[in-house]
């Protein structure tokens, strides 16, 4: 059963269709939306994962987010570790995208200043879009993983985000979905591109040493307002905007 959703603010309304909340998300700027899972004590992990705290109104607000964008932006570690594979909506979603004029899939784009990236990944092998890598110009391997992506070199010593989105949004991609890690939502945080933040609210303490969903220094903090207030039992699903 597909976990029910309401809005508490600022329109309260009972369970809301995947049409309704993807009505909810919609801007017509370009933006760079960040999408994470916390624990009430601010954990971003359950068990080294942060998969492992997305309750199933989570799961069904994240698929809804893929619905409406763009690409999915991911750093290279939390590739590896929550275990990606290729880029594939719903079937839901695909007529939802069809239906919009948009293409069935979004594009997955991974950032990697190492490029350490396996080129024979399901990623790349089953994708249903061609992916973007984003590195820097000091990467190695660059000739293998252009064989199977579009490669953005976006910096020279490391990965230049603003640069890196401006060439993304060159090709067609405005709506930018980052699924993290906590050193890439850092450096975004850092560099004043979070436009941003869907924060979904499980119901659990999880005490430990998790991480945040933020790691790494700024200089300045960012001011945000609260877009919407969603509710699904005991967890909470909140929109920050810029």
């Amino acid at each position: 059963m597909t976990a029910r959703i309401d809005r508490l603010w600022p329109d309260p309304a009972d369970n809301l269709s995947d049409d309704d909340i993807v009505a909810g998300l919609a801007t017509a700027s370009p933006t760079v939306r960040l999408n994470f899972v916390s624990s009430v004590d601010g954990s971003s992990s359950h068990d080294g994962l942060s998969g492992g705290l997305s309750g199933p109104a989570d799961k069904r607000h994240f698929e809804l987010l893929r619905r409406a964008c763009d690409v999915v932006l991911v750093g290279a570690g939390t590739v590896r570790s929550e275990g990606y594979g290729p880029m594939l909506v719903s079937d839901a979603s695909v007529r939802w995208r069809v239906r919009h004029g948009m293409p069935e899939h979004p594009v997955f784009a991974i950032v990697s200043g190492s490029l350490q990236l396996d080129p024979h990944s399901r990623i790349f092998s089953e994708a249903p879009v061609r992916p973007i890598v984003v590195t820097s110009a000091r990467a190695s391997g660059l000739a293998e993983i252009a064989a199977v992506a579009d490669v953005v070199v976006a910096g020279e010593d490391h990965v230049d985000l603003a640069e890196a989105l401006r060439v993304i949004r060159e090709h067609g991609h405005p709506q930018v979905l980052c699924e993290g890690g906590p050193s890439l939502f850092g450096s975004l945080i850092a560099d004043g591109l979070v436009d941003e933040l869907c924060l979904t609210v499980e119901p659990t303490l999880e005490a430990g040493d998790g991480p945040r969903i933020a790691r790494g220094p700024i200089d300045e903090a960012q001011g945000m307002r609260l877009g919407h207030v969603l509710r699904s039992g005991d967890t909470l699903l909140l929109r920050y905007m810029r």
